[in-house]
Parts: structure tokens; sequence; C-alpha cells
């Protein structure tokens, strides 16, 4: 990052010349736009996009063998305004402040002198990655700290479109929490105004817009702008779904209320970037397991069609270290809980809980949901070529336990260890460590595919498409399901019960509902995606977290039959307040120091 390359020279130049001559007059971006890059490039860094595993922990899913995190002291009753992991606070202020200084800047750099059509196009493409960047931005803010005050009145944040500083007025209110999704709605428009919806080169002068050809762009200086190299920065396609995403937000049952925005209306913005994609005909079909494509992973490879936006491809073994079992050389770190593993539904479709699902309690892996191997590691569990055991007092073949239900430090807690994003050539064996590349999403086609069927069952029910889009919240369902393979058997054969679980809720919204909900957690679990959603959906913030004890019926057989037993996880009861912990706070410094910053009810 530029910018933070120039801090640290000025830092270090302090050691050697007086203070005074290290501050760089403003004149000196319009001169150098590497240091006005730098701003913007401050902007991207500061987004709260997670690379590992990390929220999961403090939701129903799943419980951390880490008893010394933040996140597991936060679920049993250490969250309050002063003590708040999951702020977005500071992070994300800090990236609108230089976004907005860039904003002000960014006319008067000289990006390209010697070309009116390069500087156009640099001031164009710039302001509009700005723009995105700043409703990503607001986007966490509102899900983190948007929420109900004690008047009564739905905020936002404070709402800043300008640079700070040091003759502002600090002391600004909350804007209403609508006016903040407006501001985004605007900023997402700017956004897909000015960029391209991808970044691709053309072939041909008559494929460049209009109005650069009226200033005289060439093929080769509007691919230098707007070309394949600028991929994986702001498009106008993310700006799309980032706007898709707040309006889900907004109309969701904690914010819909006050929000402005209708589950009808978020459901035509969550359908606009799935029109690009030609809808359904768009679906990946292999994207539920984009994290196993290995050939799709290599810097070498082609974009994923699963995904939208992403990180940078990293080289690296840090998911594996945490979370591959003891046995494995790994920390164990995060646990899949009962109460997830219970939510994959049978093969048929049918939730376990469902008396004609043909659930066996002492069979209980038997006949699940695909997703179910790809997610989780269970007792005897084939995983890296070897069979993990999680049971109590049940050693390997090599006479190891430490897999076992709390054995050691490292061992899971529940009983299942997390596989999910795992990469099984990866080694984190201290003799032979081996790093393979990893792609962190941060937009996802299914999440967007997701979103649009919650908000279009809202609005219309199951089966409903008045817009003419093309698929209904029904059609997207069956699709992810078909892809999980439900409905089928482990060899592609069609069941006698293909699915009809899902044809029962084509007419009931409310069981659509639920299945909706139930399908994102499944698809989207372990990608920090559930902290929010439960909050938003005004779910059970405290049930309690289960785990799955196996023993020998008689320890001392061989060949003694396994006695599977549910088990509720000491300490395990989650401490929230329903009545207020469905909204973040607001830190509690920033409250005491600005007089206009009303705090979240319930907060102190």
């Amino acid at each position: 990052m530029y910018f933070i390359g120039i801090l640290a020279l000025c830092s270090c130049a302090d050691m050697f010349e007086p203070a005074d001559e290290n501050n760089r007059p403003e004149e000196a971006m319009y001169e150098e736009s590497k240091y006005a890059y730098g701003l913007l490039m401050y902007g991207y860094d500061r987004l709260p996009y997670l690379t590992t595993t990390q929220t999961d922990i403090a939701t129903d899913d799943a419980v951390t063998n880490q008893t010394s995190s933040a996140l597991w002291n936060m679920t049993t009753g250490a969250w309050a305004s002063d003590n708040d992991p999951m702020s977005q606070w500071d992070n994300c202020k800090d990236g609108i402040q230089y976004i907005n200084l860039f904003l002000s800047k960014v006319e008067k750099v000289k990006w390209a002198p010697s070309a009116a059509s390069k500087q156009q196009m640099f001031i164009d493409r710039l302001k509009g990655e700005a723009f995105g960047l700043r409703a990503v931005l607001y986007f966490f803010l509102l899900q983190a700290h948007g929420g109900y005050a004690d008047d009564g009145v739905l905020y936002g944040v404070p709402l800043l479109t300008e640079p700070e500083n040091g003759s502002s007025d600090f002391n600004q209110p909350r804007a209403s929490f609508a006016d903040c999704v407006k501001q985004c709605f605007a900023d997402c428009d700017s956004a897909m105004a000015l960029l391209p919806a991808d970044y691709t080169d053309v072939s041909s002068d008559a494929e460049i817009p209009a109005k650069y050809l009226a200033l005289g762009a060439q093929m080769t200086g509007y691919n230098l702008v707007f070309g394949t190299r600028s991929r994986g920065l702001m498009s106008g396609k993310i700006a799309e779904a980032v706007k898709a995403q707040i309006a889900l937000l907004a109309a969701s049952p904690a914010f819909r209320q006050d929000s402005g925005v209708t589950s009808a209306e978020a459901a035509i913005l969550c359908a606009n970037p799935l029109k690009r994609i030609g809808g359904l005909e768009g679906f990946d079909i292999s994207g539920n397991t984009w994290y196993k494509n290995k050939n799709k992973l290599d810097p070498s490879a082609s974009e994923m069609a699963e995904i939208l936006w992403r990180e940078d491809r990293h080289n690296n073994n840090e998911q594996e270290r945490d979370n591959f079992p003891p046995t494995l050389y790994g920390n164990g770190r995060v646990n899949p809980s009962q109460n997830l593993v219970d939510a994959f539904p049978m093969r048929s479709g049918r939730p376990i809980s469902d008396p004609n699902s043909g659930y066996d309690p002492q069979n209980p892996y038997a006949n699940r949901d695909a997703r179910l191997d790809n997610c989780v590691i269970y007792h005897g569990s084939t995983y890296k070529k070897a069979i993990i055991l999680t049971g109590v007092n049940m050693p390997n073949e090599k006479n190891e336990t430490d897999d076992n239900l709390n054995s050691i430090e490292r061992s899971t807690r529940t009983g299942y260890y997390m596989k999910k994003l795992l990469r099984d050539d990866v080694s984190v064996n201290p003799t032979s460590n081996l790093s393979q590349q990893h792609i962190y999403p941060r937009i996802r086609y299914t999440e967007i595919f997701l979103a649009y069927a919650e908000a279009a069952n809202d609005a219309w029910g199951p089966d409903g498409d008045p817009t003419g889009v093309g698929f209904t919240a029904y059609d997207v369902i069956k699709a992810i399901r078909e892809r999980a393979g439900l409905g089928k058997d482990e060899y592609g054969r069609v069941l006698d019960d293909p699915d009809n679980y899902l044809e029962e809720c084509k007419s009931d919204k409310a069981l659509m509902t639920q299945l909706i909900r139930n399908e994102r957690r499944l698809e989207l679990c372990f990608e920090n995606k559930r902290f929010w959603d439960i909050r938003r959906w005004q779910m059970p913030l405290n049930e309690t977290i289960r785990g799955m004890e196996v023993k020998k019926a008689d320890p001392d057989r061989e060949d003694s039959p396994l006695i599977y037993t549910p088990f509720e996880i000491e300490g395990e009861q989650r401490n929230f307040d329903s009545t207020y912990q469905w909204y973040g706070p607001i830190p509690k410094g920033e409250v005491l120091k600005w007089s206009a910053l009303k705090q979240n009810k319930g907060w102190q």
C-alpha cells in the first residue's frame, strides 16, 4: 500500500530530520499520483472482510477450544459497549475518512497529464472505486451498530461524506438508518455509473464508450485503465451486489419497519446482479465446493464462476493449522455444534426431525445430506487418509486419542471438527510443512441467490415472480438443493421420496422461510455470516450448544456397538439478551466523548 509505505518512511525520517520538514504539503499529491492513490488503497486496506473462520464460534453453529478467545468470552456474558469484538466503528470510520479525503482530491491529481482521455478515465475509475468502497464500509457499520435508541428511533451511524479536519465538528449525531441506506444506495449507483461491470480488455477502438472516444481515447489507453489488469478492484458488478446486500439487511425483520426498504424492493435489487449471469443459467453447479476445486485455486487458473469478488490468492496454511484435528498437527479451533449437524437434512431432503425422514439416532450420519461430509469431520470420518475418532477413550490405529472428545487442550469440545474451507493437500506437520493456494471470497453468487430467495419469498411467497425476473424463491432453493444432491442416493440414483419436502414448502410461505434460512445456514456455514443473520432475523440468541458423545457399549470389546448421546456442553448456554442484543452497541468511549451520539437501547 503506497500510503502505508509513505507513513512508514515519514516515521523513520523523524529520527534524523526535524518533524516539520517531513510534513508534505497537500500540493505534493496533485503532482505525485502514487501518493494520492495511497489514500484510496488505504480505503481498500480497511475493508473488514475476514479471511479465516472467526465469528461462527459466537453463534449456534460452533464453539472453540480456545477459551481465551474474545469472541468466546462475548458469548458467555462479556459482551459490552466497552468490550465489543464485533465492533466495526474505528476501522470503517477510518476507511471512510480516507475515502472522503481521496474524493476531495481525485480530480486535481495529475493521473495522466499528457493525455486528456486517460486523465478522465482514471478520474472516473478511481472515483467509482471510492464510492463503492464507501458503501461497503457503511454497510458493515450499519450491520454492526445500527439499532433502536431509547427514543424509539432506528439509527444508523454519523453520515460523513466530506473529509474531517482540525476545524471539523466531531460531535456528530447518528443519522437515521433509512438515511444511511439511501446514502449507500447513492454511492453504489455512483460507482455503477462510473465503472464497467467487469474489467475486460477491448479489442478495438469501436468498443470504447463514446464519452472517452470523444476525448481521443484509444484501445491501449482504455485497456490500461479499464482492462483486465484492474480485475479485483471495485467494479460496477460488485457495487450492484453490495447494493443488494444492503437492501437485504434493510428489509430484514430487525430493520424493515423503519429502514425505508421493502422486501419487494430488496428482491428486485438482489435479482439485478443475478440477471447479469443469466439467472439460474449462470448458477455454478460446483459452487458449493469452490474451496475444493484445486484446479481453480492456482494463480494461473481462470476466475471461478461462483465467486463475484474475492481477496487476492494466498499461499498459506493458516486455516489448516488452526482447524486440522490434533493428530494432523492442527489446533482444532472451530468445533461445529450438534445444532449445526442436526440442520443438515437426510439425502431425501427431509429434516431429521421429520418422522418420515428415516433418521436413526444411533447411526446419525447415514444417508445424510452430502454437504455434512463436506463441511464437518465426525466420528469415523476419513480425512487425509486417516480415520478421525472423536469418541471417548477410542485410540486410533497409532494408539493416539488426541482427536477424542476433550482429550487434550487442542481436542474437540463438541465431537466434531471443521472440514469446510480446508485443503487436504496442505500439511502442518513441523517436519513436512506444506502450504497451498487459498481463495477468500468477499461475495459469492450463492449468497446473492439466497438473498433473492429470502426477499422474494417474503414479498411474494415461494412461487411468486410479479417482476418477471424469470425465477422464484422456490426455483432458487430447488437449484441449490439439487446441486447438493438431495433427492438422490450416493450413486446419483433418484430416491423414492425425491425432495418431496421442498414441494411441501412450495405451498407454505412460513415453511419456505424456515427452509431458506436453513439453506443459507448450510451453504454459508463457517464463512462469518451466521452471527449477522440470526440478529437481522431476530432469532433466539441464547440457544444451548450441544455436542455428540460417542462411546462403546462395552469398552472391553473391540467390536462393541457404539452409543451416540447428544449432550449440552457445560457452560455453553449463550448468555445473550434478545431484548436488546439483536443490535450491537455504539462504543462506550465514543458515547462518553460525544454528547450528540445516542446509544442503542439496553447498552450502557
